[in-house]
């Protein structure tokens, strides 16, 4: 995978729900979810801030490998919605052969009615669904 994960921008633990969008339908874990739509999601981490030199990122971008960006309740990608500082907003990116994805916020921590949110199992519902579209 390429860049890496460096301690979050306040050099804090960070516990709490956060909003996520997808950028891409191109791979198994985004292909069932609507673009743009805001998925709310937990993070719990010290070390989650994604950083990626530009040479990296621009490689990113061009081979649509970005999966998911931090964004508010709405699915506006901007500055105020970024919980850890990672660069462009970057939650989850995907290898160049889109069989290998990571994401910093836990969407196994927001799959189940009893703790209040579903959201995240819609990321496994796309998984389970789309791995026969795209083996």
């Amino acid at each position: 995978m390429p860049g890496a994960l460096l301690r979050n921008e306040n050099q804090q633990f960070i516990c709490k729900n956060v909003h996520i969008v997808p950028s891409s339908n191109q791979s198994v874990i985004t292909a069932q979810l609507t673009p743009n739509v805001a998925l709310k999601i937990p993070i719990a981490h010290a070390e989650g801030r994604y950083f990626a030199d530009e040479a990296t990122l621009a490689g990113l971008k061009q081979n649509d490998q970005i999966l998911f960006r931090y964004s508010d309740a709405s699915g506006n990608v901007d500055a105020p919605s970024n919980p850890n500082g990672s660069i462009d907003n970057i939650a989850g990116i995907c290898n160049i052969g889109r069989n290998v994805f990571g994401m910093m916020p836990h969407p196994e921590r927001a799959a189940n009615t009893m703790v209040g949110n579903t959201d995240g199992l819609k990321l496994f519902e796309s998984l389970l669904t789309s791995s026969k579209i795209f083996s």
